[in-house]
């Protein structure tokens, strides 16, 4: 949601913005429906104090004995005006905020310009890409050849786009999650949080999932829905609060199962666990002060960092360009891990800075130390990282000639002191 005074004073200001977006100008639409709202609030307001004074006029003239039937009829009529200017105004309030509510976010002044991945920029890269001396397999080759990942009987459980991970490979996922909940929470001052996974329908609005992406998501026959990312409900944590600025920032973190139709992803990655219907994912939240929220989203960044560079994991930083980044994001990094059996980087996590835009929709501000009224929080969100295709990137990324896979030494203590998966356990 946006500041209405704001796009009053600079309209061309906001339009300049959604065109970066790749948008048409939507503030003739919005400042027209604006205008015709404040209209009627106006003369609500007006016919009750004329009302008020016609009140007074009535109590004057009983008091002298006069006829005051003319004036109690014009209360009359001016009550039932004032009813229907009314319902009028939260008519034509309910369409600006359904308009608003559909515009993404505005990019941020130092977001390049772009329509797509084409125009993202890199920011740095860790490590070299690995090569081996044999042919690279993928994780798919590599699972079903140990024997622990198997898509034919998750077929016949649940459909396409799940999977059966056993034995050792589910053990390392299981590691991966506690691994970086431990990192995150005892190196890096995250709380850990275990939220519920089915949500209402106001706490998906709040972070920009409803009215946009209905589609992705998967709803309960009793109208709750699942939740897509644990940043759904770790951001709403404060919704509706007015928290103490002395408790900015506030940084959760939870590892959660999330749930997506990918209704707009047919024929997209079909093969393998890199997108599917249901994934695990450690989710990074902050709730931070406005003029710390840009040092707060390269913290966060390094923070998913870390994880991949404890795993011994190429990757590289990307800048996303307005016409790629997510509708809630005002600046957003991705984060690209190398995948030999694929021979290219592939995204393993997201971390977005979205100013103010989900805080207005879910009215969560904080109490200045100085100066009166309360401000908006800015929200920040990053997956640090997804597990799935974390497990995806240890697979491609430390395999062996002969199909086994090493640990890394970092995920060792959580798999029993595990260093090699073999075909024969």
């Amino acid at each position: 949601m946006f500041d209405l005074k704001a796009i009053r004073d600079d309209p061309q200001a906001f339009d300049q913005g959604l065109a970066r977006r790749g948008r048409a100008p939507q503030t003739p639409a919005i400042l027209a429906l604006d205008k015709e709202w404040r209209a009627a609030e106006t003369k609500a307001q007006e016919l009750q104090a004329e009302r008020n004074k016609l009140s007074r006029e009535i109590g004057a003239a009983k008091a002298k004995g006069g006829d005051a039937a003319d004036l109690m009829r014009l209360v009359a009529e001016s009550k039932d005006e004032e009813a229907r200017l009314g319902v009028e105004a939260a008519r034509l309030k309910g369409e600006v905020d359904a308009l608003l509510a559909g515009i993404p976010n505005l990019p941020a002044a130092d977001v390049p310009d772009g329509t797509d991945e084409h125009g993202n920029v890199q920011v740095r890269l860790h490590g070299e890409p690995r090569r081996f001396a044999f042919p690279a397999k993928d994780h798919v080759a590599l699972g079903e050849g140990l024997g622990l990942m198997d898509f034919a009987r998750a077929g016949k459980l649940s459909g396409a786009r799940f999977v059966v991970l056993s034995g050792a490979l589910a053990q390392l996922e299981r590691a991966l999650g506690a691994f970086m909940l431990d990192l995150h929470t005892r190196e890096f001052g995250y709380t850990e949080i275990s939220p519920p996974l089915l949500v209402r329908d106001e706490t998906a609005y709040g972070t920009g999932q409803l009215p946009k992406s209905a589609d992705d998501m998967f709803k309960t026959t009793n109208g709750l829905w699942l939740i897509p990312t644990a940043e759904t409900p770790l951001t709403n944590l404060v919704a509706g609060e007015i928290l103490d600025e002395a408790k900015l920032p506030m940084r959760v973190t939870a590892w959660t199962p999330c749930f997506r139709s990918e209704a707009g992803a047919a024929g997209k990655d079909t093969r393998g666990m890199i997108r599917q219907h249901q994934f695990e994912k450690v989710e990074l939240v902050s709730i931070a002060h406005p003029d710390q929220s840009a040092e707060e989203h390269e913290r966060m960044t390094g923070c998913a960092e870390e994880v991949l560079k404890r795993l011994d994991l190429p990757y590289r930083v990307m800048l996303l360009c307005s016409g790629d980044m997510g509708a809630a994001a005002q600046k957003t990094y991705d984060i690209e891990v190398w995948l030999p059996g694929q021979d290219t980087y592939r995204e393993i996590s997201s971390c977005s800075n979205c100013g103010e835009y989900q805080a207005r929709r879910m009215n969560a501000r904080f109490k200045p130390k100085a100066g009166k009224g309360n401000r908006y929080v800015h929200t920040l969100n990053g997956s640090a990282l997804a597990v799935g295709r974390t497990l995806i990137a240890v697979l491609e990324n430390h395999q062996k000639e002969d199909g086994s896979v090493a640990v890394p030494a970092a995920l060792q203590p959580y798999m029993g002191g595990l260093k090699v998966i073999r075909l024969d356990g």
